[in-house]
């Protein structure tokens, strides 16, 4: 069994390298559900030596399959996800940026599952199975919310979700009017906060959610990723799930998309997710503009034209989406990436923006993003004339 102890007012409790002690700790039953063991996870962006755990997550079937994949790291009991001292609001974390979000997980029981109407990318935005992110992109809005530290939150009651969404689902009955999200099918967007393809690393609420959406002939599940995961390969999604996967100048994602699969990566990625049964577009996010970017672009938009396969190129569609920025993660970027904002932080072509949630953020001043918009638009017409741009913001 593992041994216990105090932690800053919060009980806390030292996993043993097996899954069994991790449960005996949490007071799980001979009687309850056996979860198979897990391999330990070996993954260059996640080496996690803590756990904050709520009990009931760490005590549900997915929770204990997490804790199996990460057999050695240490388990703290706290009461709630989303009140750690140590994690939120400590500006301390700052100089560990990059150390958190490898070495820290913590489980959570989702207590509030709401489906929102969205309408851009998606048509609704799906309760979130997991917050936060491995991977540590400058321009991200996750931790302007959470506040210097936004490591994976996973939440454990993935069948009140799946079941949640399935209800969500059969209220809408089929989609009649086709509109910029989709012809036919209602989309779900499921990584409103989060990367799905890392998650995936972590538990199996993303593959849970692909098996959800293949048995849903009026909907799709939807997320944008920046990792190449090449498990999801196997999930036999059935043209019920589309992947996004984002894209910038190689120039670009080296100084802004800290720890994610490099941009050839990706594009070499596609035609195999296509083959594999899912739907996958791309997402051109955030737009930088910068001194040689259209150039840049144009490399980019014409090696996608001379690498993806007629398959991939006939399904294919587009989003383009211009930077946000926000002040209060500038600041953040400040103590510890500063070079990135000399790219995300220019205040003489930004103006503020209040976004969808309420935020106060920066954007391109509007002449600036409509040039920007337009031109990045005729680039792909020229260089990419089978990729429909089915919205630009």
């Amino acid at each position: 069994m593992g041994r216990t102890g105090v932690r800053n007012g919060t009980r806390e409790l030292r996993a043993a390298p097996v899954v069994t002690d991790a449960l005996t700790l949490f007071d799980v039953g001979p009687d309850d559900d056996v979860v198979p063991a897990e391999t330990p996870v070996e993954n260059r962006l996640l080496q996690v030596r803590t756990v904050y755990a709520e009990p009931a997550a760490a005590a549900s079937p997915r929770g204990r399959q997490v804790l199996a994949r990460f057999p050695a790291a240490e388990v703290v009991e706290v009461a709630s996800h989303w009140q750690l001292p140590e994690l939120h609001g400590n500006a301390g974390n700052v100089d560990r940026w990059v150390r958190v979000k490898s070495e820290t997980l913590v489980l959570g029981v989702k207590k509030s599952l709401s489906t929102r109407p969205n309408g851009r990318s998606a048509d609704f935005i799906a309760p979130s199975t997991s917050n936060g992110c491995a991977m540590a992109c400058a321009y991200c809005y996750v931790p302007r919310r959470k506040g210097y530290a936004n490591p994976i939150t996973v939440f454990t009651n993935i069948e009140q979700i799946t079941a949640h969404l399935r209800r969500h689902v059969a209220r809408q009955g089929p989609k009649t009017e086709p509109n910029q999200c989709d012809r036919d099918s209602w989309v779900y967007d499921l990584g409103e906060n989060s990367d799905c393809s890392v998650d995936a690393v972590v538990s199996d609420n993303v593959a849970d959610l692909v098996a959800t959406f293949r048995d849903l002939p009026t909907a799709k599940a939807s997320f944008a990723t920046k990792f190449v995961n090449r498990q999801l390969l196997d999930l036999d999604p059935q043209g019920r799930t589309r992947v996004r996967f984002s894209l910038m100048p190689d120039a670009d994602a080296h100084l802004l998309d800290v720890r994610t699969s490099r941009i050839a990566e990706r594009i070499a990625a596609i035609d195999d997710f296509v083959a594999a049964g899912y739907e996958v577009h791309l997402n051109f996010s955030p737009v930088v503009l910068r001194e040689g970017w259209e150039a840049d672009w144009t490399a980019l938009l014409r090696q996608l034209d001379d690498e993806l396969s007629p398959a991939a190129k006939a399904q294919a569609a587009t989003e383009v989406i211009m930077l946000t920025h926000n002040e209060g993660l500038h600041e953040v970027n400040l103590g510890w990436h500063p070079q990135a904002e000399q790219l995300l932080w220019r205040p003489e072509v930004q103006q503020p923006k209040v976004s969808q949630n309420g935020q106060l953020n920066v954007r391109y001043r509007n002449d600036v993003k409509r040039a920007g918009v337009q031109r990045l638009q005729a680039l792909i017409a020229q260089h990419t004339p089978w990729l429909p741009v089915r919205y630009a913001f």
